[in-house]
């Protein structure tokens, strides 16, 4: 299966793969591969001139690697942010000798004032649409003295109501924000818009407050503050007051709500509301790595509830999730189950079905594609039918079964070829410039692979007799692939010492004389060696470490 490259994957050079040393290494291990490299490529041991520029550009890419990692503090940049962070301007100014953490916090500070100087260019668009659809014909049809009503043959399915509301942000500097936001709703033939603007400022590490103006057709003029406030560590206030101009008079309301961390994954909340539906609300909500909880309790006017929620999360790559919530008030009792997974890299579609009494069975559809939400609220039935629960809540999963299988997954199928091929038309001159150094590197190793094998074959040791590094593929259908394969027999002769060889757990693609035959495919290592006069053979994952000789390489030659 293809996977995609990271620009990193792209841009940065391997510095431990091409060392072939572990993350962890020590500098007499650093200091130990570098002079086994620099032996192998150093310009003064070749006369032919051509040679001697390629071992001359090798040589400098080792001593690159090694400078790099010999120091503390640009090892430390490297570990954390790889070669880009070398790049970042500013480190010639700080201090050295500092821990990781501390390097970690300046790199953060030094991105944060290169983003301030493109504070201007950047939005945070996010909108919500939501259509809601009255199909209560499919189930309520009209008695029978009515079925000669002109259309009756057919259910008549409404749009009976529509949502729309924008909102983008406009950093105006490193603390202040301004927010514009408008909606538009129409329900039944009658509708209104507003249109509301909030400038942010944060006043501290601690805290912020905005300040809020609004104005619509149906509602008069709105003034409104907000303040958030960091209380302790685990503990933190929000209040919100607002001021309502209509013909009726200003009608005030006041929300706050206070909020304290209870452990590492639960927060529990107090909010208490004033004004327009009163109410004192208390909840805890607990989410974990699996799973999601919510427990509350409202007392107001005119709604009073007690809510319970669960929310169970797959770890799978389509994070896909579950949930159940139950909820009881003076307005009826209202059970609701559904599920939601993402689809595509930026889309995640969910499905709800809502059952209570007296509101009936609803089903709930919900797409988010990237900041953008669509919502389509679908009313069944007013009663509690056994056949609209059965069809909401079967149809739907057929629907998305029959569109996954013969819509979606060959759209990302298409969509990830498509961007593979992209990928590889846009790194193809990399890739060649990759594979004249490998080449280059194999006829600098000629010499040396020479006294190894000759050294090796003295003692009965470790010879490689083939290797392969690419994409295996036994599918006969799909044969022509089995040439994204190239042989690395030379360089893994070159890396064995004292009859072993031993890759460490990175990319084998910035081995000495590897490349990546295929950008963005699963590759793998397939080695064929003799040891002891016995041949062995083991096929490895590119970022698997690798351990050569071993017992239960050994072939079988028994039978």
């Amino acid at each position: 299966m293809a996977t995609a490259l990271s620009e990193e994957e792209l841009d940065n050079e391997d510095y431990y793969s091409l060392l072939n040393v572990r993350r962890e290494a020590s500098s007499e291990e650093l200091k130990a591969a570098y002079r086994r490299l620099c032996m192998l490529y150093h310009p003064d041991k070749h006369r032919d001139p051509e040679l001697k520029s390629q071992a001359e550009r090798l040589f400098n890419l080792v001593h690159q690697a090694y400078e790099v990692l010999s120091d503390p503090q640009t090892r430390a940049i490297y570990d954390i942010y790889g070669k880009r962070g070398l790049e970042m301007e500013g480190w010639e100014v700080v201090e050295r000798r500092r821990t990781p953490a501390e390097i970690r916090e300046e790199f953060e500070r030094l991105q944060r004032e290169r983003e301030e100087r493109r504070l201007q260019q950047r939005t945070n668009p996010k909108g919500t649409i939501s259509v809601g659809i009255d199909a209560t014909d499919l189930f309520d049809r009209y008695e029978e003295e009515y079925e000669d009503v002109s259309g009756s043959g057919f259910p008549q399915i409404e749009i009976n109501k529509m949502h729309i509301s924008q909102s983008i942000e406009a950093p105006l500097t490193a603390t202040d924000t301004a927010i514009l936001s408008g909606s538009l709703s129409t329900q039944n033939g009658n509708g209104g818009g507003s249109i509301n603007f909030a400038l942010r400022r944060v006043t501290s590490a601690k805290g912020w407050g905005e300040l809020e103006f609004g104005a619509g057709d149906l509602q008069g003029p709105l003034f409104g503050l907000k303040l958030f406030r960091n209380l302790t560590p685990r503990c933190f206030v929000t209040t919100n007051c607002a001021l309502q101009f209509s013909s009726r008079g200003i009608r005030p309301g006041l929300t706050t709500v206070l909020a304290r961390n209870l452990d590492k994954n639960t927060v529990g909340y107090l909010q208490w509301r004033w004004g327009i539906q009163s109410a004192m609300n208390t909840s805890i909500v607990r989410d974990t790595k699996t799973s999601h909880f919510t427990v509350a309790l409202q007392l107001g006017i005119p709604h009073s509830f007690a809510l319970i929620s669960y929310q169970h999360k797959f770890q799978d790559d389509d994070q896909t999730r579950v949930k159940g919530s139950l909820k009881a008030g003076f307005f009826g009792t209202v059970v609701e189950y559904g599920a939601e997974r993402k689809i595509s890299r930026h889309s995640v579609l969910g499905a709800a079905v809502s059952v209570g009494v007296p509101q009936g069975v609803s089903l709930k559809v919900k797409l988010n594609r990237a900041s953008q939400t669509y919502f389509f609220p679908i009313h069944l039935t007013d009663q509690l039918l056994p056949s609209a629960v059965f069809y909401a809540t079967v149809g739907p999963l057929v629907v998305y079964f029959a569109l996954h299988r013969l819509v979606i997954k060959p759209y990302l199928r298409a969509q990830k070829e498509k961007e593979l091929e992209k990928q590889r038309e846009s790194t193809a001159t990399d890739i060649l410039q990759k594979k004249q150094e490998a080449e280059a590197a194999v006829r600098l190793m000629q010499e040396s692979v020479r006294r190894i094998i000759e050294a090796e074959e003295s003692r009965m040791g470790l010879i490689i007799v083939n290797a392969w590094y690419g994409k295996f593929v036994n599918d006969k259908s799909r044969k022509s692939e089995k040439v994204k394969v190239i042989d690395v027999t030379v360089p893994l002769q070159c890396l064995v010492k004292d009859s072993k060889l031993i890759l460490t757990e990175a990319s084998k693609a910035g081995l000495p004389g590897f490349y990546d035959p295929c950008v963005g495919e699963e590759k793998s290592l397939k080695v064929l060696y003799q040891f002891r006069g016995v041949l062995h053979q083991v096929m490895a994952l590119d970022n698997e470490a690798l351990r050569i000789p071993k017992q239960s390489h050994r072939i079988d030659t028994d039978g």
